[in-house]
């Protein structure tokens, strides 16, 4: 018997949802099933490389991102024509109408939840429509707990899969010594959500008060980026905080910097906070999501309320009053990482997932 799954993404954008798909789809293939990915639309692509570099057979729609019934029905046509048994869908609006299709075509449906913050129409659509898929799956302990409560999903009808593969062979960050400039960097689109403009803010004042040198990169692109460019000058720290832009390479990136800082008002599973603890970086970040599940404040990082830049403010005069031992925490942080995010219990977890899809 034939299984073949349509895995529905929203885009191929770069970062976000799109980043964990080649490991994903791997997992999926390996379980049995033949996969082929379909995205409503192309954003910036930047994603396409790494998914078709990991063998997987991608169809992208060049539509926009508002078109629902425009994509409701190339979604249908393409599902129909390739002969889908099963749909697995990720993001709101692939789910939605994902859902839609398999509802029309009898299809079991599964489908997963990535996000700690969802739009109030959304929730409502798909707290509405949650039986129409099978399973859900959240991409961490935070987002799971919350999908069960905030859709209303049996334990029975919900798993839990980290979108996180932790590789031992990414390159790791190399220890500060005494007269170095300290790197600090991080990684995120320009969103409102990631808090750069509090950074911003609390880098001001951290600078008046340590005299350690240091600079801080800040990578990606986005809707902030002219906004975040003008606080950064308004402050005066065009020459300790710069926007470099989209990273196409994160690993090599993070490797080159001491520390890492995530700021974010809210996260899911927040994949650019694992990649620097894979680098062996410590972080200081909001606890938000994932993340205080990943972070041990003041043994692998430092934590902050998500808003508050006198408390970030705190953990960065905290870290940078003693920088020797800033490495030391990264490889706690690693080891900690490499017990629970390894290959072998994302392959185990994904395999279970993928079986119990298989015999609907």
């Amino acid at each position: 018997m034939s299984f073949k799954i349509a895995y529905v993404i929203n885009s191929v954008e770069g970062g976000g949802a799109a980043l964990p798909v080649p490991s994903i789809g791997q997992v999926i293939q390996k379980g049995g099933a033949d996969l082929r990915i379909f995205a409503l639309t192309r954003r910036n692509g930047r994603a396409l490389g790494a998914i078709q570099q990991a063998g997987l057979d991608v169809v992208v729609r060049e539509g926009g991102e508002k078109d629902h019934l425009v994509a409701y029905f190339w979604l249908k046509k393409q599902i129909e024509a390739w002969g889908a048994t099963h749909i697995w869908t990720s993001l709101s609006r692939a789910t939605l109408l994902g859902q839609m299709v398999g509802h029309h075509y009898h299809l079991p449906v599964i489908s997963w939840q990535h996000s700690a913050r969802l739009k109030k129409i959304n929730a409502f659509l798909l707290r509405h429509f949650q039986k129409r898929s099978a399973f859900w799956i959240g991409d961490s302990q935070q987002v799971t707990k919350l999908t069960g409560e905030r859709l209303n999903i049996p334990a029975s009808r919900l798993f839990c899969w980290p979108i996180f593969r932790a590789n031992p062979d990414a390159p790791t960050a190399k220890e500060w010594h005494s007269g170095e400039v300290l790197r600090i960097g991080t990684l995120g689109r320009l969103h409102p959500c990631k808090g750069y403009d509090l950074l911003i803010e609390a880098i001001k004042e951290v600078k008046a008060k340590t005299r350690l040198p240091f600079t801080l990169d800040i990578g990606g692109e986005g809707q902030d980026e002219a906004k975040l460019s003008a606080a950064i000058k308004e402050a005066g720290l065009q020459d300790t905080i710069r926007l470099v832009g989209y990273v196409d390479q994160p690993q090599k990136f993070l490797a080159g910097l001491h520390l890492y800082v995530q700021p974010s008002y809210w996260e899911g599973f927040c994949v650019a906070v694992h990649e620097a603890i894979q680098a062996g970086l410590p972080v200081i970040a909001s606890a938000v999501g994932e993340i205080p599940h990943s972070v041990d404040d003041r043994e692998t990082g430092f934590l902050a309320p998500p808003y508050d830049k006198e408390a970030l403010e705190k953990a960065f005069l905290e870290a940078l009053a003693q920088p020797e031992k800033l490495f030391s925490m990264g490889q706690k942080g690693r080891q900690k990482l490499f017990r629970f995010l390894n290959p072998e219990n994302f392959e185990r977890t994904g395999l279970k997932i993928v079986s119990a899809l298989q015999k609907l």
